[in-house]
């Protein structure tokens, strides 16, 4: 008999397997040392047009969202939703919209820098709506576009 989450995880996973083995990997390390960092936040599943996208948030909605993965063909990054409110003296955080800042994730090891897990700790403390303190949270598949880009790169013109 299936645990009333593993058909969610089994759907996750078909996700996931369509980018190169390294990327699939890379996302599974991040999705686990994440969850394992934050356990009592939902995970909210978008597999949008541009990207595999995983939001962590209070409740079950994406406005909510303090942090999300984001799995492109060539790169998976984290993003900090409301990262441009957030202190950052070590100057990790790219990019310069009115709201979202992220970085890349090299790897499950990159959440245990300290400038990484600094960050982090700000985006929960400074959380409009925080994180429950005690319970397990749950992984929900929000959408599915039909229309998506490639998941892995495009392969490299031989001439």
């Amino acid at each position: 008999m299936l645990a009333p989450d593993e058909p969610v995880e089994q759907e996750v996973e078909t996700l996931v397997a369509r980018f190169t083995p390294e990327i699939a990997g890379r996302i599974r390390a991040c999705r686990a040392a994440l969850r394992a960092r934050i356990p009592t936040a939902n995970e909210l599943v978008y597999d949008n047009c541009n990207a595999l996208a995983l939001g962590y948030a209070p409740r079950e909605t994406s406005s909510e969202a303090i942090l999300s993965i984001a799995a492109y063909p060539r790169i998976v990054r984290l993003f900090f939703l409301q990262g441009a409110g957030l202190p950052d003296p070590d100057k990790i955080l790219e990019g310069a919209g009115s709201r979202v800042r992220s970085i890349v994730l090299a790897g499950p090891d990159t959440f245990d820098a300290p400038p990484v897990a600094a960050m982090i700790a700000a985006a929960l403390e400074h959380a409009r709506i925080p994180l429950p303190e005690t319970g397990i949270g749950r992984t929900i598949v929000k959408s599915i576009s039909p229309n998506q880009r490639p998941r892995r790169p495009a392969a490299k013109d031989s001439a």
